[in-house]
């Protein structure tokens, strides 16, 4: 399970932007062991260096080792990754036929800036610890004010004991009776959130989902002369906002068939006409059949690269490749011998342009092949990708026979 799950990490990972890994638990459950990895091409990766065979440590990925305990999601979690980087986790357990846990699914995405910001926040609490205890009793007897919110606000003293929630974390919840006086324990995200406390030094983030809601969660305990006296704790109701997302994503999926459908319609249309080539007597019409065949075939592969990527800008240097070695497979000669290597600086375009890209380099490899390396055993033809300042250039060059300039200005052009 976890060998087929692997194949489709490079999907995770563009789609989210995150690192993605697979880790599995070692004897102990003390420590983890990173087994797959992929890291996204449509955003910025959190590492240098491969980290498949590494050790993760519970100190470090405290929602891993969560995840593995409970089976259950965790989403938001904070942890320092294998180069010692501030990062955010999404935890998913993955659940064999027997319904037990032999790896969790890891979503990274790098939060130093934010945790700088959130230092800041410490200084600034520390600067003005009078106000936030001002605040923090005016709260507890002001209900009129926090109702207002459209947070769920819920206070908490020094022993995790709730001292004021104000009606909207009834609302969330969907409890009727009085929380005053329970211990935040009680709570289905509690134990989470107090770990989450201690572990991060006094603040906490994370989303769940709680029945049909999703439930996106801060907290912040208030320090007075280094000692912890009570927290702030506010929920808000993401569910619209997660709904959206996910019809971003069946919307995506739609697209990607929408591409895969338009691909295969296209090979059928080539197939079709690689038959009706068969009958053709005559080479001259052989050769249009083959030129109109790979135009499609080329325009067909941006396709295939749009159905497997989800996204609407392409890397132009994967295209190349492909209708590059399509073309110069359908036409050399059976007993020749043509190379094609492509070079350079990746390119990412629209998928409208890299349609007209994949046609230009259709026309430009053709010519190779049908003009360069006439009563040739072997050819090489490279192309070449190229940026300065901002300046995109693709260079196709054979080894082949070249051509007679004289003879070409006298027929006034090149071909």
């Amino acid at each position: 399970m976890i060998e087929e799950l692997s194949k489709h990490l490079q999907l995770f990972a563009d789609l989210s932007q995150s690192d993605v890994f697979i880790d599995c638990l070692l004897p102990g459950a003390e420590e983890a062991i990173v087994v797959a990895e992929a890291h996204p091409i449509t955003g910025k990766s959190l590492y240098r260096e491969p980290v498949v065979g590494k050790i993760a440590y519970k100190e470090n990925e405290p929602g891993v080792f969560y995840c593995f305990k409970t089976g259950r999601p965790v989403i938001g979690s904070r942890g320092v990754s294998q180069e010692n980087i501030n990062m955010q986790q999404n935890v998913m357990p993955i659940v064999n036929e027997l319904g037990k846990i032999i790896g969790v699914l890891i979503m990274e995405q790098d939060i130093t800036e934010q945790v700088q910001q959130e230092k800041n926040v410490e200084l600034l609490m520390e600067t003005t610890e009078q106000l936030s205890e001002t605040l923090y009793h005016i709260a507890m007897r002001e209900a009129a004010i926090p109702d207002l919110m459209h947070e769920g606000l819920l206070l908490f003293d020094r022993d995790y004991r709730i001292t004021f929630a104000n009606n909207r974390v009834k609302e969330m919840l969907d409890v009727n009776e009085n929380l005053i006086g329970e211990k935040v324990d009680s709570l289905s995200f509690g134990l989470m959130m107090r770990e989450g406390l201690d572990i991060q030094k006094g603040m906490f983030f994370n989303e769940f989902q709680l029945g049909k809601r999703f439930i996106q969660l801060k907290a912040v305990s208030v320090q007075r002369n280094n000692r912890t006296v009570g927290g702030v704790l506010l929920l808000r109701d993401i569910s619209e906002l997660k709904e959206k997302e996910k019809q971003l994503m069946i919307k995506s999926a739609v697209i990607r068939e929408i591409h895969h459908r338009v691909k295969n319609n296209l090979q059928t249309i080539a197939s079709l006409l690689r038959l009706q080539m068969r009958r053709a007597n005559s080479q001259e019409v052989e050769k249009i059949f083959r030129e109109i065949i790979n135009r499609i075939t080329s325009i067909s592969i941006v396709h295939e690269v749009l159905s497997t990527e989800g996204t609407d800008m392409i890397e132009c240097k994967e295209v190349i490749e492909l209708v590059s070695n399509a073309i110069t497979s359908s036409m050399k000669q059976s007993e020749q011998k043509i190379t094609v290597q492509v070079d350079g600086c990746s390119l990412y375009l629209p998928s409208q342009k890299a349609s007209s890209l994949a046609l230009v380099i259709n026309e430009l490899v053709q010519n190779a092949i049908n003009h360069a390396f006439v009563n040739r055993d072997e050819g090489y033809v490279r192309i070449y990708i190229s940026e300065q300042n901002q300046i995109v250039n693709l260079a196709v060059i054979d080894d082949g026979v070249g051509f007679d300039l004289e003879k070409a200005q006298q027929k006034g052009r090149l071909g």
